[in-house]
């Protein structure tokens, strides 16, 4: 049996053991402590944009704390990109909202920002206004932020990035996670950089920030005795994952350069094959990490489908995976509303995500090309 070559592995950079060491060395192992203020200060300085910048233990949590920080409460709405993992929806149903899933545009896959402007017009006709707007880049594929942001502008909404899969990733030179209200990023093990597990909440104010941290602290009050005021969250990120994520702050742009690699390797490898479409981006606004490449695969262009493919590269010992399946299709979210066409569905039944560890070798990369040309009989 071949070794096993994974969808998206970690990849350490060398320096996050020093980090560490140094919490043991001078006992910062309780939550909080001096890599905590470095992981947060680093993201700042790559984000630009005056981000300021809290540290958590998952994106999904610092989804949920920016709805909070939102004014959602049980029985709001909150409108959703539908073509998405299930931690973009599921704070919504923490804070008791009620998703509104919308479609996807085909360029970028994210958002669609038709459907956007029909779901708002309609919810609000039906007397409900939507409290937020959840858009995701997905795959680190930027989403078209200036026509969303303009539309939720319009109707006073605030937006939420989902950015957890696009650290690194810019929409005309800004970097994901800084168009919105709040941004969330995600450091879990599979991700472009990772804690092992962790989160953060990209703000724009200082204000937001002290409250975010405020609120992942159990929203203890300023009392000498432990005193509280508001629900708080246990959500902060511990000082030792924090020195982790310094360690992979160090190597983020060249963790960056491998997966764009990677996605011109499948570029090249699917050139002479017609029917297969590379996902990538539609113009020169849009730069993606390409946190994971993927394509779509025509079958009645190539005879070929997404599962075959699937379980060529699986008898190889290679993982890859069929694309989110979209949210309005899951069963835990079957009745919530739904805006737009079948994209997203057309997309999940076509796609698959491939191999695009910043970490595979030469020879990884020959046995992904093996399977392809054998496979598509090229």
């Amino acid at each position: 049996m071949n070794t096993k070559i994974w969808l998206s592995s970690p990849h350490m950079g060398g320096n996050e053991q020093k980090y560490i060491n140094e919490a043991f060395a001078e006992n910062w192992v309780a939550p909080l402590g001096p890599n905590v203020d470095g992981f947060e200060k680093d993201l700042e300085q790559f984000l630009g944009e005056n981000a300021k910048v809290a540290v958590l233990s998952a994106g999904t949590a610092a989804l949920h704390l920016a709805l909070i920080e939102c004014g959602v409460q049980h029985g709001d709405e909150v409108i959703c990109q539908s073509m998405t993992f299930s931690a973009s929806a599921n704070p919504i149903a923490y804070c008791g909202g009620i998703p509104v899933f919308v479609d996807s545009e085909p360029d970028t896959w994210n958002m669609c920002p038709k459907a956007l402007r029909e779901a708002i017009e309609d919810r609000i006709q039906k007397g409900t206004k939507p409290k937020a707007v959840i858009v995701v880049h997905l795959y680190g594929m930027p989403a078209k932020m200036d026509e969303i942001t303009a539309i939720a502008q319009e109707f006073q909404i605030p937006v939420i990035e989902d950015a957890a899969e696009a650290l690194g990733s810019t929409y005309k030179g800004k970097a994901c996670g800084t168009f919105g209200r709040f941004g969330v990023l995600s450091f879990n093990g599979n991700k472009i950089i990772t804690t092992s597990g962790g989160g953060a909440l990209v703000c724009h104010t200082q204000e937001d920030k002290d409250k975010t941290v405020f609120l992942s602290t159990q929203a203890r009050d300023n009392a000498p005795h432990y005193q509280h005021s508001h629900i708080g969250f246990n959500y902060r990120m511990s000082n030792i994952v924090a020195g982790i994520g310094r360690g992979q702050m160090e190597v983020l742009k060249d963790r960056v350069a491998a997966r764009r690699a990677m996605h011109d390797f499948y570029l090249d490898a699917f050139k002479n094959i017609e029917g297969v479409t590379v996902f990538s981006e539609p113009g020169n606004d849009f730069y993606s990490n390409h946190w994971l490449s993927a394509i779509i695969i025509d079958p009645q262009v190539t005879g070929k489908d997404r599962e075959g493919l699937r379980l060529a590269f699986l008898e190889d010992n290679i993982e890859s995976r069929p694309l989110w399946k979209p949210m309005h299709l899951q069963p835990v979210f079957e009745s919530s509303p739904y805006y737009g066409g079948k994209i997203s569905e057309n997309l999940f039944d076509n796609g698959l995500c491939l191999p695009s560890g910043s970490n595979l070798s030469d020879d990884d990369r020959e046995r992904i090309a093996s399977v392809i040309r054998n496979y598509f009989g090229v």
